[in-house]
């Protein structure tokens, strides 16, 4: 008989529950958003309110019992937005508070082995992001970027664009995730738009709101990436390695 409890799929729910588990001294089998379908069979549910102060304390004790590297990987896994990760997290937040030493290293255990092979997949996607991410001027000097990354990195990446482009206005943008991060040359803003124009959508500038020279400046890339190309060296497969399929619908060299 499984033990839920239901909380709003936050980061701050996930850590009150873990303060209310204690709190209860009754510890859950399975974590449901509000909305999900329930197991056939359960022996108790309790619903989760989040509460910023119960989250805080729970992050001010793993701070005691984590490096700063560890914390990193527990909100980096979450970022992974997997089904399953909050229990995942929940299981490895729990043995960290109860175990009398740093518990981070020992790969034996399979929690901590499971979210460490997540921590790497989700950097991974970070530094494809990186490095895969193409501008495009618009009339109004912004540079516009489109990512559609498999888990929500965008967050992780932020710094980096921030630190490599802050003489110029920029917005990237998540596809999938509908938000993305504008900055004007002072402050990095998350944004949301409840009217989408098209650029949004498709990841591509419409010609009408497009720098008088960006597709002139786009062409010379594409044939520059063309021209530094041997043919007769051409290896798909070991290209499709490096550079993953699925971001070449964005890259300006891919492009027809």
């Amino acid at each position: 008989m499984a033990i839920i409890f239901r909380y709003d799929k936050s980061f701050e729910g996930l850590l009150t529950a873990v303060f209310d588990a204690y709190n209860r001294r009754v510890f859950p089998d399975v974590l449901l958003g509000e909305k999900d379908i329930p197991p056939l069979f359960c022996d108790e549910e309790y619903a989760v309110i989040t509460d910023d102060e119960k989250a805080n304390r729970v992050m001010r004790g793993l701070e005691r019992k984590l490096s700063a590297s560890a914390l990193s990987a527990i909100t980096t896994c979450w970022l992974s937005e997997l089904p399953e990760v909050d229990i995942l997290l929940f299981r490895y937040i729990r043995k960290a508070i109860d175990s009398p030493i740093r518990m981070e290293l020992n790969f034996a255990d399979e929690d901590v082995l499971d979210l460490a092979k997540l921590w790497k997949k989700v950097d991974r996607e970070r530094l494809r992001i990186i490095q895969f991410v193409r501008f495009q001027k618009a009339a109004d000097d912004t540079y516009f970027a489109p990512i559609d990354p498999l888990y929500n990195v965008l967050p992780l990446s932020i710094q980096h664009f921030r630190d490599r482009y802050a003489d110029q206005k920029w917005l990237i943008y998540d596809i999938s995730r509908e938000y993305g991060y504008y900055y004007d040359l002072k402050e990095t803003l998350e944004v949301r738009f409840e009217h989408k124009d098209k650029h949004l959508l498709t990841g591509f500038l419409d010609e009408s709101i497009m720098d008088k020279d960006e597709l002139l400046f786009q062409k010379m890339w594409k044939a520059y990436f063309k021209h530094i190309s041997i043919s007769e060296r051409t290896n798909h497969k070991q290209q499709r390695s490096f550079m993953p399929v699925r971001f070449w619908k964005y890259l300006t060299e891919k492009q027809e």
